[in-house]
C-alpha cells in the first residue's frame, strides 16, 4: 500500500496526474470562480482553461473583467470563499445511512472556519487524532443574504457549488476506538486542516446531473451521483435560514455519500464533481 501510495504522488508531482483544475463533465454554461494569491496580491477570477481572468469587485455585488489574465501555472489557488460561517450535514445520502432511516429534516452542525484549507494543501492531524477518516462532499456557496427564505425561492439564494472534504476523526465523534467520544464535534470535525474546499465555484451547474466520487491514491472510494442528496440544497439553504441567518459566502457541505475509511500520512486525496473540478490535498507526514 505505501508502495502504491508513493509511486501516486510521484505521478502528480511529475504531472501525470494533474487534474486540479480540469473543468470536468457537464461544465457547459457553467462560470468558474476561483481566488487565487498572485505576486502577494488575493484576488478573485474566473478560471478559463488553464487561465485565470481577473476580476475586480466582489463575487457577491458589483464585479467585472478587468482584461487582465494570469497563467494558472503562476497563481496559487486558495479556497475560493471566506466564509462568515461553515454549516456542515450528517446523514444526507441513504447509502451513507445505510439500514438507518432518513433524518426527517436537515441534520447540520457547524465547522470551525479555521478548518478551511485550500487546494494542495497539507491536512494536518492533530495531537492525538488516531482514526481520520475523508468525506467526499458537494458544498452550497451561499450568493445573498438568507433569513427565512421559502424553499420554493431558495436556488435564488446560491451563489454555486464547490467540492468539500469533511475530515473527520471519529474516535472523538462516535468513540470508535474507546470512551473518548465528545459531547460536541468541535474537534472531530473542526480540527485545523479538516475542511478542504476548492478549486473552484461553479455557476449555473446544474447539480443532479454531476457525479462525485473521492479517491484515494488514486483508487475510487467514494462514487454518487448527486441526483441522491436526500434534502436537495434549497431545502437546505431554506431550513438552516429558518433559524440561522446565511451571509454572503457561507458554505454548507451537504453530507458525504457511501462509506469512508481512514487516511494517513503521505495519502493523497482528491475529490472531484463534475463541472467544479477536482479538490487535491494530501495528508502531512
Amino acid at each position: 500500500m505505501r508502495s502504491s501510495r508513493r509511486a501516486f504522488v510521484t505521478a502528480l508531482a511529475t504531472g501525470a496526474a494533474s487534474l486540479t483544475c480540469a473543468p470536468s463533465k457537464r461544465s457547459e454554461g457553467v462560470t468558474r470562480f476561483v481566488r487565487y494569491r498572485h505576486q502577494r496580491k488575493t484576488s478573485f477570477g474566473i478560471l478559463d482553461g488553464e487561465t485565470i481572468r481577473h476580476i475586480e469587485g466582489s463575487l457577491f455585488g458589483s464585479r467585472a473583467e478587468t482584461g487582465t489574465t494570469i497563467p494558472l501555472g503562476e497563481a496559487r489557488l486558495l479556497y475560493p470563499v471566506p466564509p462568515r460561517k461553515v454549516l456542515a450535514l450528517a446523514g444526507n445520502y441513504q447509502s451513507h445511512l445505510g439500514d438507518q432511516p432518513a433524518p426527517k429534516n436537515p441534520e447540520p452542525f457547524f465547522k470551525a472556519n479555521t478548518a478551511l484549507l485550500s487546494p494542495e494543501a497539507n491536512i494536518v492531524f492533530p495531537p492525538g487524532a488516531q482514526d481520520v477518516h475523508f468525506e467526499a462532499e458537494l458544498v452550497i456557496v451561499i450568493g445573498k443574504r438568507a433569513r427565512r427564505v421559502p424553499e420554493e425561492e431558495a436556488a435564488d439564494y446560491i451563489l454555486g457549488y464547490t467540492c468539500g472534504n469533511d475530515i473527520s476523526e471519529r474516535n472523538w465523534q462516535n468513540g470508535s476506538l474507546g470512551d473518548q467520544k465528545d459531547v460536541q464535534w468541535w474537534r472531530a470535525k473542526g480540527s485545523d486542516t479538516f475542511a478542504p474546499m476548492g478549486p473552484a465555484i461553479a455557476a449555473g451547474l446544474d447539480y443532479e446531473k454531476s457525479q462525485i466520487q473521492l479517491r484515494l491514491n488514486g483508487e475510487v472510494k467514494q462514487k454518487q451521483m448527486l441526483s441522491d442528496l436526500i434534502f436537495k440544497p434549497p431545502a437546505v439553504v431554506s431550513f438552516i435560514s429558518q433559524h440561522v441567518t446565511l451571509f454572503p459566502g457561507d458554505v454548507i457541505y451537504t453530507g458525504t455519500p457511501g462509506e469512508t475509511s481512514r487516511i494517513q500520512a503521505g495519502d493523497v486525496v482528491e475529490v472531484e464533481i463534475d463541472g467544479i473540478g477536482v479538490l487535491r490535498n494530501a495528508v502531512a507526514g
